[in-house]
């Protein structure tokens, strides 16, 4: 089977998921689902993950055509609102991934202009960054590697003063998460999580640790969109480029496992499907650097960890579950909770790599 094909197979199963999964949840958002049944764990407000669920019934919408399907996609989006006045970080995952797919929807152009001017707003000049935020609980004055991908590409949109504060807030992350220029063997893995001491000093939490897989594609996502928007002859670009080149070294991005452990000091641990779908789309924008050394390696790979996640850990019909479900995703390896399961943003970056892969989605715009 050519690429295209298998590609084009499993983005229908996909799709034909996200169409079965809006009859089962309504007005509800999806989180996770059993691997057992399929049956979906699914949140009131869309909690962090809101806008991948958004952001798939916009890709189900490209893909069909139909008006009846964009009409539902606007709808879930529109349910996003109350996010915006939110207290956290993850505006970037809730509002962009949310709302980028929506195109010639003017509702969704205006719910993410708000929520760029509220991320705006939180934008905290001494930190240097939008601070993780109270909203999801714990202490509101952190940084951690989720709070970074989407973040910068909607503060953009709030003009000059909104995309200086996002390339301030991905600079911050990395001056915290990735120090150091050491490359190869014994390099240090970025420590994903810190939060702000009484003194005023930045100290390393103890959960997540170095090693989280995700923790480390949100991070390589977020450095990818930026240096595929990096004007060439810039100081950040330089610096946006060494980070790339960081990441995919000492996370073992081309060279380790097709689908990483959810934590890498845990071998025998559970894997992690959705971190590899991450992964992918952020190599995939890597791919389209002009005049990147990485481009090839990271085409080649990007498509291998689809392939990868399409023939081994999609269900197909058949079975007493679903055909359509990305099984094997970790949401808390720690907690225990959703360990190999359907998670709504792997479904969604599959999705999206898939798309791009095929030539249906531009990720120079997602």
């Amino acid at each position: 089977m050519t690429a295209g094909a298998w590609a084009e197979d499993a983005l229908d199963l996909l799709l034909q998921r996200v169409a079965e999964t809006a009859g089962e949840v309504g007005v509800r958002f999806p989180l996770y689902a059993d691997p057992a049944d399929g049956r979906w764990t699914t949140t009131g407000r869309g909690s962090w993950t809101g806008g991948f669920w958004a952001g798939l019934l916009w890709l189900r919408a490209r893909h069909t055509g139909s008006d009846a399907d964009r009409a539902e996609a606007a709808a879930a989006t529109t349910r996003l609102a109350p996010w915006v006045e939110a207290d956290t970080a993850t505006r970037g995952l809730i509002f962009w991934y949310g709302t980028a797919l929506a195109t010639g929807d003017d509702a969704a152009g205006a719910l993410r202009g708000r929520a760029a001017m509220a991320a705006l707003a939180a934008w905290d000049q001494v930190l240097g960054l939008v601070p993780w935020g109270a909203a999801l609980g714990g202490p509101r004055l952190r940084a951690r590697a989720d709070g970074v991908p989407g973040l910068a590409p909607l503060l953009a949109t709030a003009g000059s003063e909104g995309q200086a504060a996002g390339a301030a807030h991905l600079h911050r992350h990395l001056d915290l998460c990735l120090p150091g220029e050491s490359r190869g063997e014994g390099a240090q893995r970025p420590c994903p999580a810190w939060r702000l001491d009484d003194a005023g000093g930045w100290v390393a939490e103890r959960d997540p640790v170095p090693g989280w897989s995700r923790g480390e594609a949100w991070l390589l996502l977020a450095v990818a969109d930026a240096v595929l928007h990096a004007d060439r002859s810039s100081r950040d670009s330089g610096r946006l480029s060494r980070a790339a080149e960081l990441l995919l070294d000492r996370c073992e991005f081309l060279t380790g496992p097709l689908v990483p452990q959810a934590e890498a000091g845990h071998p025998d641990g559970f894997l992690d499907t959705s971190a590899a779908a991450i992964a992918a789309v952020a190599l995939l924008k890597l791919a389209r650097v002009p005049g990147a050394a990485w481009t090839s390696a990271c085409a080649a790979r990007a498509e291998a960890v689809l392939h990868r996640l399409v023939h081994v850990h999609l269900t197909r019909a058949g079975s007493s579950r679903p055909a359509g479900m990305l099984l094997d995703g970790c949401y808390d390896a720690r907690g225990g909770t959703a360990v190999r399961h359907e998670l709504v943003w792997g479904d969604f970056f599959l999705a999206l790599g898939l798309s791009a892969l095929l030539g249906r989605v531009d990720l120079r715009q997602v």
